[in-house]
This record gives structure tokens, C-alpha cells and sequence, in this order.
């Protein structure tokens, strides 16, 4: 079982930009697919990215491509998502999730997952 944390939210104006960290314990980190998703108020839960156990393949939900990156350090037990040219649509929690068996967009198929990040886009 892995544990997450996340940091590095916060109030960012429009364009500027923001890194998440999200820190597991408690397992092989490395034996973990990771993924990003947000849910902002009143909305369901989206799907942002997503990094194979070895980093060397990534997923973007189409509103955050090219603007933002997933990566990870397996030495360091961390995910990490790069975001800049935030827009206040990009106004959410941000939440890390980890799964041992799928490489997926579905949230359904991650069985562990953080407490959330708040981010705010002001504009």
C-alpha cells in the first residue's frame, strides 16, 4: 500500500505558473503507474496526466496538452506536475493517484490516492 501527499498549491495570476509535488511512502514507487486529476467545484472529477512506472511514457487530457508535464523521480519516491500558462478554468483541487495494475484516464482504476492540492487561477 502507498501513501500520497501532495504540495506546491497555490494562488497563481492567469499565465503564470505552478509546480505540484506529490510524495508517496510506504511501497515500491516505482511499481506505480501515477496520474494527476482535478475537480473543481460543482464538477466531476477530470483526468489531467498520467506517467508509466518507468517515466518513460506519458498521457495529457486534452485541455491541460501543452501547457502542462508530468514527470517523476523514482529516486526521490515523486510525481511531479509542471503547469504554466494557468487560466482560471485550471481552478481546481489537484489530486495524485497511484495504480499498481493500469495505465489509464479512468479514476475508477486507481486504488490509491492524496488529499488534494488546492490551485487557484485568478484572473
Amino acid at each position: 500500500q502507498v501513501q500520497l501527499v501532495e504540495s506546491g498549491g497555490g494562488l497563481v495570476q492567469a499565465g503564470g505558473a505552478l509546480r505540484l509535488s506529490c510524495a508517496a511512502s510506504g511501497s515500491t514507487f516505482s511499481a506505480y503507474n501515477m496520474a494527476w486529476f482535478r475537480q473543481a467545484p460543482g464538477k466531476e472529477r477530470e483526468f489531467v496526466a498520467t506517467i508509466i512506472r518507468s517515466g518513460s511514457t506519458t498521457t495529457y487530457g486534452d485541455s491541460v496538452k501543452g501547457r502542462f508535464t508530468i514527470s517523476r523521480d523514482n529516486a526521490k519516491n515523486t510525481v511531479y506536475l509542471q503547469m504554466t500558462s494557468l487560466k482560471p478554468d485550471d481552478t481546481a483541487v489537484y489530486y495524485c493517484a497511484a495504480s499498481s495494475r493500469s495505465y489509464s484516464r479512468d479514476p475508477n482504476d486507481y486504488a490509491y490516492w492524496g488529499q488534494g492540492a488546492q490551485v487557484t487561477v485568478s484572473s
